[in-house]
């Protein structure tokens, strides 16, 4: 590892499309404890941008280049198709180089945990992004739970929906199985990834998988309902076809609900060339989006007080990373987590295929 205690660690990263230009290499960039130095992608256009954006960084036209000059980095980001995912992470591993690995880690949960346990041979990190972990909302609503303002949580109701009624096309709305394309595995790795995480494992699955758009290959309009092993259910919602939106969050407890509207700004900034910087506002919401608790009525007709919103901390996930390759801090999101998650999305495409209700 080339990072000392004041030196950033550097890092490559593989693949510059959504995931690597929006996503990571800002995030990247932005931690005082990084530095993006290689960028790979065999894409022209993509090149160009990476250098423009990134003033000094190196593009390598594949993976196998930083394989080669793996005792120069200190870690590895596989923000690559979904399908490139399994073995681009192995490769970096056998080449003794820590991974972050973009969700989802894998088609499946038995392919997650053979990475893990290579990982864990090699005595290497192997993370996954799960920024969402770090969204405004589940940040509030963790703080929540964790005060008891709500009692014990009888049903957790989580929306991800967009109103998209032409598909974009590419992988991620493949139906080609190898591309692990579709919301299940896209938008559902965040919503049953949050689950998981304030509610504990699952032990019961039923899915409805719909693909409603003309021309769609993919699933674009999914429904998950899970039982949880402390008797909570979650009921989940992915979709590219919702005309009105539903709340991103609705959780109901014996004491009280509590209601949010709204997704966490940070993608959109992001998207927009916005980047974290030290000491400026990060995340923040105006108060009219801010989410209500109450009992009895509607916060849409006045019911419930308004809650602020904790600001959003996509930068905290890379500063985990940082600290756990330094022996400062355990993994933020572990491959055996991703498994777990795997096991709830296969478990959800068996369910809507079959028509059954899947016991974990």
């Amino acid at each position: 590892m080339t990072g000392t205690a004041s030196a950033p660690l550097r890092v490559g990263l593989v693949g510059y499309g959504l995931a690597g230009s929006v996503f990571h290499a800002p995030l990247i960039a932005a931690s005082p404890d990084l530095v993006l130095d290689t960028v790979t992608t065999g894409n022209p256009e993509r090149a160009e941008q990476a250098r423009a954006e990134h003033p000094g960084v190196t593009v390598a036209a594949s993976p196998e280049e930083l394989w080669a000059r793996a005792d120069e980095l200190d870690l590895v980001v596989v923000a690559s198709p979904n399908k490139t995912h399994v073995p681009v992470a192995t490769a970096a591993l056998e080449a003794g180089l820590p991974v972050v690995v973009d969700k989802p880690l894998a088609g499946t949960a038995a392919e997650a945990r053979e990475l893990a346990a290579l990982a864990d041979a090699r005595g290497l990190l192997l993370s996954v992004f799960q920024n969402r972990r770090w969204d405004n909302d589940f940040l509030t609503l963790r703080t929540l739970l964790a005060e008891g303002e709500l009692g014990e949580v009888q049903r957790f109701e989580s929306r991800f929906e967009r109103w998209r009624p032409r598909p974009k096309g590419g992988w991620r709305e493949s139906g080609a199985p190898e591309e692990i394309g579709g919301l299940l595995y896209d938008l559902g790795s965040h919503v049953v990834d949050q689950a998981l995480v304030l509610f504990g494992p699952a032990v019961r699955v039923y899915a409805e998988s719909d693909v409603r758009r003309p021309g769609a290959e993919a699933d674009d309009d999914t429904f998950l309902a899970i039982t949880h092993a402390d008797g909570v259910r979650s009921h989940l919602w992915v979709s590219a076809t919702t005309a009105q939106l539903g709340p991103r969050f609705r959780v109901l407890g014996q004491r009280a609900g509590y209601v949010k509207y709204g997704l966490d700004p940070q993608e959109a900034a992001l998207r927009e060339g916005l980047r974290p910087e030290p000491g400026a506002p990060w995340g923040v919401e105006p108060e009219r989006l801010w989410g209500r608790i109450g009992s009895g009525e509607s916060p849409l007709t006045g019911g419930g007080t308004p809650v602020e919103t904790l600001p959003g901390a996509y930068p905290a996930y890379y500063a985990a990373v940082a600290a756990a390759l330094r022996g400062t801090g355990p993994n933020p999101v572990t491959a055996y987590e991703a498994a777990d998650a795997l096991a709830v999305l296969e478990a959800a495409k068996r369910s809507a295929r079959e028509g059954v209700a899947v016991t974990l």
